[in-house]
């Protein structure tokens, strides 16, 4: 989220350098243009004067003398003509030149020259039309933008004469690389601050954004942490907007309230095994203690019937106590050698499954796997496993377990059957609390084993998963974070 957050800033504050730069650029440009436009009109009017006023070959000498200078220390073309279009005088070299006598003709573009005129076919067209609107006595009042790419050469014209007594024009074409150099250092100066202040915005929303993110971020561990188990973790960031710290007041409050909602749970429930242990374990033993005195008969029958429902309500108690001790638990994670664990509650095993006419077997133990989890979580998982494995595998069955990496670093391990399985629509009932098969009924035992593996391995940061075997059996697997 705080990426896409600077993302959004970042645009926005490109869009909104964009903006400023941009018509700041394009109206230095404009300005530029128009400075250009009133240096060389003020000459424009100066040699329009010294034509108007010309009359003897002295003048025309003093007029082309004028333009012949200005155009050699401009490299501008000066042409002026008269209003039949002839050329009176004329100054200058190169495109310039070029242009202004493309001007002059009204064409564009002087014959012999090609596109060697320095200047495109839209401002041959606007020179053509200022000298058009000279010779009706309007002076040029505006040039094309300049711009670093361009145009290269603009033309300007100014009428001979006012009003009727407009007698001819003067036609500059004048180069614009002094000014286009202008434009290009001011827009490369613009660009560097628009760069720098963008620079110091993204720094700016960096710190924003982590200002704003910092608690959000510190509430999602914590939220992270209570998903886990410790009902004692508490949201610590102090920092971002108020409303951000009043959210985590409020979430600290909502979540100590939930820690003593589940804490009174759990320990009423941890109270009542422990209190009915005793006078169960009492009752247990009358009834062994009256079994001697009993006849052979219905009446022997009944008692023991009666003793082992009481031997199941005290496992029963037993599961129940397991259970609420797991969930209360505040045990820190703790690094453990997995491939010990699984080789010593293989081995502790051997004796019950050979007992039991099974087989059992340890296969694929890397060396060294090891996993954070609460002290002894794989040895008192595979307990529960085997245990149950023992009780629904028939004789002649084989167990097999086994411990690999999983491919996104975690360790796996998986305990596997032959046994006759369970239907897939069962299989999600297996980790829940007390959940039996309908065949599996007189089956002996709490039904708590798999519902407290799999709440050791939700403490521990990892999970139980349960699938079918091939061709047919079950397979539970416990993953632990490495």
């Amino acid at each position: 989220m705080r990426r896409r957050l600077l993302a959004v800033l970042m645009v926005l504050m490109g869009a909104a350098a964009l903006l400023l730069c941009i018509p700041l650029a394009d109206a230095y440009a404009r300005g530029r243009t128009e400075h250009l436009l009133l240096q060389r009109r003020s000459e424009a009017v100066r040699f329009a004067d010294l034509a108007d006023r010309m009359r003897t070959a002295a003048d025309r000498a003093e007029l082309s003398a004028e333009i012949g200078r200005y155009a050699q220390l401009y490299g501008a073309g000066v042409v002026v003509v008269d209003t039949a279009g002839a050329t009176v005088a004329r100054a200058g070299t190169g495109p310039a030149a070029q242009a202004a006598a493309a001007a002059a003709t009204g064409t564009g573009t002087p014959t012999g020259t090609g596109t060697g005129s320095g200047i495109s076919p839209n401002a041959a067209s606007e020179a053509a039309d200022a000298r058009r609107r000279a010779l009706t006595g309007r002076s040029t009042d505006r040039l094309p933008t300049l711009r670093p790419w361009g145009p290269r050469t603009v033309v300007l014209a100014e009428p001979v004469g006012r009003d009727e007594r407009v007698s001819g024009a003067v036609l500059m074409a004048v180069p614009t690389d002094a000014a286009r150099r202008d434009v290009t250092v001011r827009w490369s100066l613009i660009a560097a601050g628009a760069v720098a202040a963008f620079a110091a915005a993204a720094l700016v929303a960096a710190g924003i954004a982590r200002w704003l993110m910092r608690p959000v971020l510190d509430l999602d561990r914590t939220v992270e942490r209570l998903t886990a188990g410790r009902l004692q973790a508490r949201a610590v960031s102090d920092t971002g907007p108020p409303e951000l710290r009043r959210l985590r007041q409020h979430f600290n409050t909502m979540a100590q309230a939930m820690a003593d909602s589940i804490g009174r749970q759990r320990d009423f429930v941890a109270d009542a095994s422990h209190q009915l242990r005793n006078p169960l374990a009492t009752l247990v033993l009358q009834l062994e203690n009256v079994e001697p005195h009993l006849v052979p008969g219905p009446g022997l029958a009944e008692h023991t019937r009666a003793l082992e429902e009481a031997e199941r309500l005290e496992e029963l108690l037993d599961g129940l106590l397991a259970l609420a001790r797991v969930e209360s638990g505040t045990a820190e994670l703790t690094d453990q050698d997995v491939t010990r664990a699984v080789r010593d509650r293989v081995t502790a095993w051997a004796p019950v499954f050979r007992a039991a006419g099974l087989e059992l077997a340890a296969a694929g133990l890397p060396q060294d796997l090891r996993a954070r989890a609460l002290p002894d979580a794989a040895g008192r998982i595979l307990d529960a496993l085997l245990d149950n494995a023992v009780k629904f595998v028939p004789r002649g069955g084989h167990v097999e377990v086994h411990a690999v990496r999983g491919t996104d670093g975690s360790v796996v391990v998986r305990v596997a059957d032959d046994g006759p399985g369970v239907p897939e629509e069962q299989r999600g009932l297996l980790l829940r609390r007390f959940a039996r098969a309908p065949e599996h009924q007189n089956v002996r035992g709490s039904g708590l084993g798999l519902a407290i593996a799999d709440e050791i391995a939700r403490i521990s940061g990892g999970r139980l998963d349960v699938g079918g075997n091939v061709p047919h059996g079950l397979v539970v697997e416990l993953r632990l974070r490495s």
